[in-house]
């Protein structure tokens, strides 16, 4: 079993930093029409930072976990048999250079960086780095969440209370379903206290993993969005699963994924949307 050690856990932390301070923020608020290119949507960005930012943080990967698999997003993009690499190999390391990718295009400082590494289907290390603010969210398995300021200060992590279903805040993001979902999920969103979509999962697992927020309901649930943010968010003391109850996996990437603040939670979430 491959140990993620503090000293490497620091390490890609500071690969990350540093990418990040390379290829990422340079960038920001410096985007024109020749460095942002659609790609499965209008609203389905990629930037040079996603692009430099994924090949830079590749190679040092491939320094620090030697025979791991690295899997990207936008490699995918290119080619989607690279996807194949998470349930092919033993060890990979997930990427998701600039998550928010639309928020970063349009200046707005909610993106982040999220790097998940997975042995054998189970993710044993989570990092999610918001460029902006020079800090981190962590975790590995039965070790707690982390937020890890930019200063290097850690404080233990822990989601929300239990609270009834109309006194919840939670994210989601109803224009990712399919049109003929959307009437009924529209109307029952209403239960809740509060649903919003801030665009990126770096900053929504922050605020569940922080407490600020409830619940998260997804319609994507793609490795690089998910692999590192279940892991923190569960570290947190939260529950996540399909809501089909099927656990998450990360070579999973059909279904719709929810998380909450524990199974209890979860079970009356999922009813709230769905029975």
């Amino acid at each position: 079993m491959t140990e993620i050690s503090d000293d490497l856990l620091k390490t890609l932390m500071a690969d990350m930093r540093a990418v990040a301070e390379q290829e990422i923020l340079p960038r920001f608020q410096a985007i024109t029409s020749d460095s942002m290119r659609a790609k499965t949507a209008p609203d389905d960005l990629v930037t040079d930072a996603d692009i430099s930012a994924e090949h830079a943080l590749s190679r040092l990967l491939v320094e620090r976990l030697p025979g791991a698999v690295v899997v990207g997003e936008e490699a995918v993009s290119e080619d989607k048999s690279v996807l194949d690499g998470i349930g092919a190999s033993r060890l990979v390391a997930i990427i998701d250079p600039v998550d928010g990718t639309w928020n970063f295009a349009h200046g707005a400082p909610t993106f982040g960086s999220i790097l998940a590494i997975v042995e054998d289907g189970k993710t044993i290390a989570g990092i999610i780095h918001y460029p902006v603010l020079g800090d981190f969210i962590v975790a590995r398995p039965g070790q707690g969440a982390w937020h890890v300021a930019a200063d290097g200060a850690a404080s233990r992590l822990a989601v929300a209370k239990s609270r009834p279903i109309a006194d919840l805040h939670g994210f989601v993001p109803l224009h990712m379903f399919a049109p003929e979902l959307q009437p009924e999920l529209s109307q029952r969103v209403l239960r809740f206290s509060r649903t919003t979509t801030w665009g990126c999962s770096a900053w929504e697992y922050r605020m569940l993993a922080t407490g600020a927020m409830s619940f998260c309901l997804n319609a994507s649930v793609m490795p690089w969005d998910h692999a590192a943010g279940v892991l923190i968010h569960a570290e947190a003391g939260g529950h996540a699963a399909f809501v089909s109850d099927e656990p998450y996996s990360a070579d999973q990437n059909k279904g719709f994924l929810l998380t909450a603040t524990d199974a209890e939670s979860w079970t009356h979430i999922r009813d709230t949307l769905f029975a």
